[in-house]
């Protein structure tokens, strides 16, 4: 455990897109209220891009980790498209990160880089908490990245019976079920080759690409698979309410927006950054103090 001090604590997320990114404002929020002077910083790709003329993408992670190192950061947050990509670069996986083969936090301590995930259980606890008695049994999911392996695991968890999975990679697909299948040996995980006959016999639909995104908009479907009896849960969190989520509503789908996982895989995270226990209720309190839009 941390002593709680005023000495500033130096974090950040790498990904792309990610100006619109409510982790600092939260992560420095509850950093505040435990006593730290805590700062949230964003590695922006794209960003990284512009200045330098020329594509940054992956390839500079070991970079991009060097210098954290070097300016003495606690960690770092991980996002699209780096959450598998960012693995060849560290010393050791928790035991999450190991079976999910993805990677949403970083913790940088005593020169190692050990990679954890948060994104499996905070997807599972928002999810909960929006809808807590809806029947998961029969589950459609979009997205076998990073985010998609997290989303997978945590509805298996919470007792998807059978899990269609989809991605515009096939074989990412296949490897995603080949990965979940001896984890979950009750349940039914397959990949999909059609979506329109896998929403017919779904109960809902969950999206874990970053279409949706401020610099992804558009829907991940077409629109008329959704049916009323859907349940609909998205990742993306910027803006809280997607295209998807929107079409969604409008049919009557019960939903669950992506502030929930945002909120819980932030507490993970800020647990494992400082070594102090935050508080969930008041990081979902601030995050809902944030409003609606993707700022």
């Amino acid at each position: 455990m941390l002593e709680r001090s005023t000495r500033t604590i130096q974090v950040g997320l790498i990904g792309s897109g990610i100006q619109l990114s409510r982790s600092p404002a939260l992560h420095e929020a509850e950093g505040r209220a435990n006593g730290l002077a805590l700062s949230y910083e964003l590695i922006d790709l794209d960003l990284l891009s512009e200045k330098a003329g020329h594509t940054v993408g992956i390839e500079a992670l070991g970079d991009i980790l060097r210098d954290a190192e070097r300016r003495g950061f606690a960690g770092v947050n991980v996002t699209h498209p780096a959450k598998q990509a960012v693995i060849p670069h560290l010393d050791s996986l928790s035991p999450e990160a190991e079976a999910l083969g993805a990677v949403n936090t970083v913790v940088l301590r005593d020169g190692r880089r050990i990679g954890h995930n948060t994104d499996c259980s905070g997807f599972a606890e928002g999810f909960r908490l929006a809808l807590p008695r809806t029947d998961i049994s029969a589950t459609v999911q979009l997205g076998a990245g990073g985010a998609g392996a997290a989303v997978a695991h945590a509805m298996l968890q919470l007792g998807t019976k059978h899990l269609t999975i989809f991605d515009n990679d096939a074989a990412r697909a296949e490897a995603l079920t080949q990965r979940l299948a001896p984890l979950f040996p009750q349940a039914r995980i397959a990949p999909g080759d059609d979506l329109e006959a896998a929403m017919s016999g779904a109960n809902g639909l969950v999206h874990a690409t970053p279409t949706g995104m401020a610099a992804h908009p558009g829907l991940p479907l077409p629109a008329d698979l959704l049916r009323p009896e859907h349940f609909v849960a998205e990742i993306v969190y910027f803006p809280l309410e997607t295209a998807l989520l929107r079409v969604a509503r409008a049919k009557g789908c019960a939903t669950v927006d992506g502030g929930g996982m945002a909120v819980f895989q932030a507490v993970g995270a800020f647990r494992l950054f400082t070594g102090i226990e935050p508080d969930a209720p008041r990081m979902l309190a601030h995050f809902a103090a944030m409003g609606t839009s993707g700022t």
